[in-house]
């Protein structure tokens, strides 16, 4: 394979990861509408809706190993393949936080939350501002301003913790004012969990970006790299 044509299939490898993660957004963000809005019907489209971003996970493995197999790459090459096959993995899983927040929608059914949904859209917003940012880093190529979007990501990291323990809080002293509570605030617990490890999973796909560039590992804003067993 000649080189600009090599060139060409990689950086039409990494423009899969731009649509997988505006793929993934859309549906954090519409998870996230039907649980405040208790509109079922939107939160099982979330569900159905997920095995399209399964499905451009595994065209992405398979352009990956198409590269592979035609080529065998330099060292820079292929630690690019293998992070698109990383940041993939990490985004599919997102996929799964949404797709799990739009299921407690379903177990609540038209009940409506035990308290108004106020800081965990607000979680919502910054941890999608994380995802855009890590994507943007990913795609830089370029050393200073990975690491500036990085830098940027661990504070934002830090606000989501905040918050996500706000809720926490908030919702535990519900339970213990009335036993009543304990499902429906369980309900919400869940939708913040998840959330918070979006927020944890764009970190790692920063993470990524930045040994992409320097091929050092690095922790973003002192998180914790998040396994897919979580």
């Amino acid at each position: 394979m000649a080189r600009a044509e090599f060139d060409r299939d990689l950086a039409q490898l990494e423009s899969e990861i731009i649509l997988m993660g505006g793929l993934v957004e859309a549906a954090v963000i519409d998870a996230i509408a039907a649980l405040a809005q208790r509109d079922l019907d939107k939160s099982q489209r979330v569900i159905d809706a997920d095995d399209r971003i399964d499905d451009k996970e595994n065209e992405i493995e398979v352009e990956a190993i198409t590269l592979l197999r035609k080529e065998a790459p330099v060292a820079t090459d292929l630690r690019r393949i293998m992070a698109t096959l990383f940041v993939a993995s990490e985004l599919e899983r997102i996929g799964d936080y949404a797709e799990g927040i739009a299921k407690i929608s379903l177990l609540m059914g038209h009940e409506p939350p035990l308290k108004e949904l106020i800081d965990i859209p607000r979680m919502t917003d910054i941890a999608l501002s994380m995802l855009k940012k890590s994507i943007e880093a990913f795609t830089q190529h370029d050393v200073e301003p990975t690491k500036s979007i990085a830098d940027s990501i661990g504070s934002m990291d830090d606000e989501v913790d905040v918050l996500y323990n706000t809720v926490q809080a908030d919702l535990i002293e519900l339970m213990k004012q009335d036993a009543d509570n304990i499902e429906r605030a369980t309900y919400l617990l869940w939708a913040a969990h998840n959330i918070e490890r979006v927020a944890d999973r764009a970190t790692n796909i920063a993470e990524r970006a930045i040994y992409l560039v320097t091929g050092q590992s690095v922790s973003v804003g002192g998180s914790e790299t998040v396994s897919d067993a979580l």
